[in-house]
């Protein structure tokens, strides 16, 4: 009854993240308990060389979250949603969505999981002095001017998934400053585009000719907890097709996954951590002082409140796994049998506890993209064992895990042993912590660290742009984000901790030097699969 009183008086708060498989909405109470949920899976197409979405899915995939949620509140609470307290917008970071004036969109949105702008990044991480990632918005951008290509001159904006999306529902060419900072480098000072980088960009392609500046095209940045817009007429037609919400209603700035994950785990305070594990995997530290120089392997960007975040980030991590599991199912129900998917994951993920500590000898890659970490750019997954491997399912699994957080692993011995970056407590969320115990202890021994996961591991980052929305309209007055999380979010929150293992650790040092040694393998399969299939 209670709940159903504060949905009518839309004392609520509405997250609403497109990632890279799935689409969700979580509408939550002040209390930050979720009232009810929806849905629409989605993938990535590789297109014309071009890993992207498909805008028509997009909008299909957003009025479908919505009204599914939509639904759930009327079929457990008999009331039609037309109020909504606050709203926020979250998406994969990154990537490339470049329109004219008339709003069309240029080229197909290039996502974060494209690796196709190592020119353009190299030259801009040495004009910088400042590490530019392959997938950031502004390496995309200039490897187009360096490849000529034919929409530049029509650029009237450039912005991210969710930003777009910020524009479409409330008008406002806005961005969270997280979000912003996987475009283009931040001043920490001023909390805006650092200012010297940009103009060293203009002039850069001072002789193209064109007849913007770039900061003229990007989307102004907002801080958390501030007002950047509200749902217009033709926003709230857009995302409610049975049009029964009203417009007017408050949107805080758009953000990317991973300033909704350091919300969802608490991790925006100096000396926190997390890792979020999907489709691509990121670990985020945030820093009490500039590291010594630029690394390739590490992203400089911000929390959703601007203070500075070192990021590792590795574009594969579950596909592959995924498609094991797959085959697996597939097999079950060849033999006549069915299963549950969530049942399948827990029994395969436990069995990697039954496994050597190393994985058996075992080794994988599971490459669906170009990695930028270890220098490929294209994707081919591989699984390799030799002769005097022990090949059973349980080493399978362990390998399958384990190479997920390869990549990561040697960004992060960057941080933790070259840096000797200090970290009090790293917390995990994504699906792979659903399963008890065994994502932890796996992270765990990657990490060498312990590794915490709160209650709300599972509700993603849809809930956590949820509470960054409801921060914007019940904080208290000159009340941090820090703060709000502490006493209000995740003050009874219950944290469960692992600490790793010794023989796991040592089990995983042995892997990671195979993993290594074994890249030069994988460099020259790929590239001979590359000439072959091409030729």
């Amino acid at each position: 009854m209670e709940n159903k009183e504060k949905i009518a008086k839309g004392e609520t708060s509405l997250g609403i993240e497109l990632g890279s498989t799935r689409i969700k909405t979580v509408l939550v109470d002040k209390n930050f308990k979720t009232i009810a949920s929806g849905s629409y899976g989605w993938e990535n197409r590789l297109e014309n060389g071009i890993w992207t979405y498909n805008l028509l899915d997009l909008i299909t995939g957003l009025q479908t979250a919505y009204s599914e949620m939509k639904r759930e509140v009327e079929q457990n609470y008999g009331i039609t949603i037309r109020k909504i307290g606050s709203i926020g917008i979250s998406a994969m970071m990154h990537g490339y969505m470049a329109f004219d004036n008339t709003g069309e969109l240029l080229v197909p949105f290039r996502t974060w999981r494209n690796a196709t702008t190592s020119v353009a990044a190299g030259q801009l991480t040495d004009t910088f002095k400042f590490n530019i990632p392959e997938r950031w918005s502004i390496a995309h951008l200039y490897q187009a001017i360096l490849d000529e290509e034919r929409h530049l001159p029509r650029v009237d904006y450039i912005t991210t998934l969710s930003g777009f999306i910020h524009w479409l529902l409330t008008g406002e060419k806005v961005i969270g400053i997280g979000d912003a900072s996987g475009m283009f480098p931040i001043d920490e000072s001023t909390q805006n585009y650092n200012e010297t980088m940009v103009k060293q960009f203009d002039a850069l392609i001072a002789d193209k000719g064109y007849s913007w500046k770039l900061e003229n095209i990007l989307p102004e940045v907002y801080l958390s907890g501030e007002g950047a817009g509200e749902l217009t007429d033709i926003g709230a037609k857009i995302l409610d097709r049975s049009e029964n919400l009203q417009p007017d209603i408050p949107f805080c700035p758009p953000e990317g996954d991973a300033g909704t994950g350091m919300v969802a785990t608490n991790s925006v305070s100096k000396r926190t951590g997390n890792v979020s594990v999907g489709t691509s995997i990121f670990a985020m530290t945030v820093l009490e002082k500039k590291l010594s120089k630029v690394y390739p392997e590490i992203d400089l960007v911000t929390t959703p409140n601007g203070s500075p975040v070192a990021m590792v980030h590795a574009n594969n991590c579950s596909s592959d796994i995924n498609a094991w599991i797959e085959l697996f199912r597939e097999f079950y129900e060849a033999m006549g049998q069915k299963v549950d998917t969530n049942e399948l994951f827990t029994v395969m993920f436990n069995q990697a506890l039954k496994a050597d500590p190393d994985g058996g000898g075992l080794l994988s890659y599971g490459y669906y993209s170009g990695e930028n970490i270890t220098g490929l750019e294209e994707g081919r997954p591989l699984f390799v064992r030799s002769p005097e491997s022990n090949f059973n399912l349980a080493n399978f699994m362990r390998t399958h895990l384990f190479t997920a957080f390869g990549a990561l692993k040697i960004g992060m011995d960057i941080l933790m042993k070259e840096e000797n970056v200090s970290v009090d407590s790293i917390l995990g969320h994504g699906g792979l912590f659903i399963t008890p115990v065994v994502g932890q202890k796996i992270v765990a021994a990657a990490m060498n660290t312990p590794i915490s996961v709160m209650e709300t591991a599972g509700e993603g980052g849809a809930w956590g742009m949820a509470v960054l929305a409801s921060y914007m309209t019940n904080k208290g007055q000159d009340e941090s984000l820090e703060d709000f999380l502490d006493r209000k979010v995740f003050s009874e929150v219950e944290v469960k901790e692992i600490h790793p293992d010794r023989f796991d650790v040592e089990g995983f040092e042995t892997f990671i030097n195979r993993y290594k040694e074994g890249l030069v393998i994988e460099r020259t399969a790929v590239d001979n699969l590359v000439e072959n299939w091409r030729g």
